[in-house]
């Protein structure tokens, strides 16, 4: 097996135990607090709101830092440190005596976290062009599946083997990953540059500025897209049955068929980014998930919603192997790490703007307008990327290929030759 894909298979496997770790407390949180010696009702939602957010918030800060350490130390001792520090603070949360020694770990989890973000740059720079797109569409699944699985996991651990067991075993699959890149992942390291470069440095040195900019918030757009329903589907899913007695299974369900879809779809929208443009594959995915989120407003019963929500993940699937795609073609090699750092940081802030947009909105205007508005910001940022993505990628192909054809010389961006 090629290097490269031995560490996609690893990496794949570190990427998903982590986003699992992350989101793997949602639905034992307030019951985990309440056993932490909690009992109002109304201090449990705050501390489980605040413990759960604050590790997003505090990983959008450090996943640029994590980033540019990367791009000076290599990506293997990143992802080393990320590994095994979640392994020990996953474990610590299960021995927690009460619930701000919880959040000190929710604190310092964010703190260390930064795997993902050494996985892609491992496998965006270690990865031919021509298997770019499949390589980096399979490894967006990780993240995308560990997100939306980690709750249904988090719970079904605490079902069957205790609350404080779904710290252990999570921490215990980091250590497996730990482990596995110790043994496993080879990395030739080559460090670009001596000097070390701040915020506005690296900023200046970026090609395309307006390209990334737009990339990182497409990527914040569609985490908070996919986040949005997250605090609500088990109350939507309670309007929707009589079936009192399953409402939790049913929930779970419906929150993870995007999931199992976007293991399906990605890989083979990645190969079709390969062969036919990430600026047209990006667009259609972009349209096609802001169009499937209008029929949940008006489903009639679960099983509608998880069927919608499973087409859902299919389009979503090609977006995140576009976008990785996209910032390897614009950033210099000795950058990439940083600014897949920052595009990162926007999909945490995305996660953490989604759990309180939809939990907002909900409580304004009623739990399907929550569909409307997210289908909404999906069309503004489908047209977004029409003119400042799409038709620029276009023109630049067209004349690489004019160029072709001519045997002319062209001055053609470095990021698309």
């Amino acid at each position: 097996m090629p290097i490269w894909k031995r560490n996609l298979l690893i990496c794949w496997f570190g990427m998903f135990v982590t986003s699992v770790g992350m989101s793997q407390i949602a639905p034992v949180l307030p019951l985990y607090i309440k056993h932490l010696g909690i009992d109002n009702s109304a201090s449990i939602a705050q501390l489980s709101g605040l413990t759960f957010g604050i590790t997003y918030i505090i990983s959008a800060l450090f996943s640029p830092i994590w980033g540019m350490a990367a791009d000076r130390a290599g990506r293997k001792p990143m992802l080393l440190r990320a590994s095994l520090g979640m392994a020990i603070v996953i474990g610590l949360m299960g021995l927690a005596q009460n619930v701000y020694v919880l959040l000190g770990l929710r604190l310092l989890q964010g703190v260390i976290t930064g795997y993902s973000t050494a996985c892609t740059t491992l496998i965006a720079t270690q990865t031919h062009k021509e298997h770019a797109g499949w390589a980096l569409g399979t490894l967006s699944t990780a993240n995308i599946a560990g997100g939306l699985l980690g709750p249904i996991i988090g719970g079904g651990i605490e079902e069957s083997l205790g609350l404080q067991n779904v710290f252990f075993l999570t921490g215990a699959l980091m250590l497996i990953a730990f482990l596995m890149t110790l043994f496993w992942v080879k990395e030739s390291f080559t460090r670009e540059g001596k000097e070390m470069l701040g915020v506005k440095a690296i900023w200046q040195r970026i090609p395309d500025k307006n390209l990334t900019i737009v990339v990182s918030l497409t990527y914040f757009i569609i985490t908070l897209a996919l986040y949005s329903i997250e605090p609500v589907v088990t109350v939507y899913v309670t309007q929707l049955t009589t079936d009192t007695t399953h409402v939790a299974l049913l929930a779970g369900m419906a929150f993870s068929a995007s999931g199992l879809a976007n293991i399906i779809a990605a890989p083979q929208l990645g190969k079709l980014s390969d062969r036919f443009g990430v600026q047209k594959v990006m667009l259609i995915a972009l349209v096609v998930a802001a169009v499937i989120f209008l029929p949940q407003a008006f489903v009639q019963d679960p099983w509608q919603l998880m069927g919608l929500r499973f087409l859902l993940g299919l389009a979503v699937a090609g977006l995140n192997p576009s976008i990785n795609i996209l910032i390897k073609k614009i950033t210099p090699s000795a950058l990439t790490g940083r600014v897949f750092g920052f595009s990162i940081s926007a999909g945490y802030l995305g996660v953490f703007g989604g759990s309180v947009l939809g939990g907002q909105v909900t409580a304004w205007w009623g739990i399907r307008s929550i569909f409307f508005l997210t289908s909404t910001l999906l069309l503004f940022n489908a047209v977004w990327v029409y003119f400042t993505i799409y038709k620029k990628l276009n023109k630049q192909e067209e004349a690489l290929f004019q160029q072709g054809r001519s045997g002319e010389t062209l001055d053609i961006p470095a990021e698309v030759q």
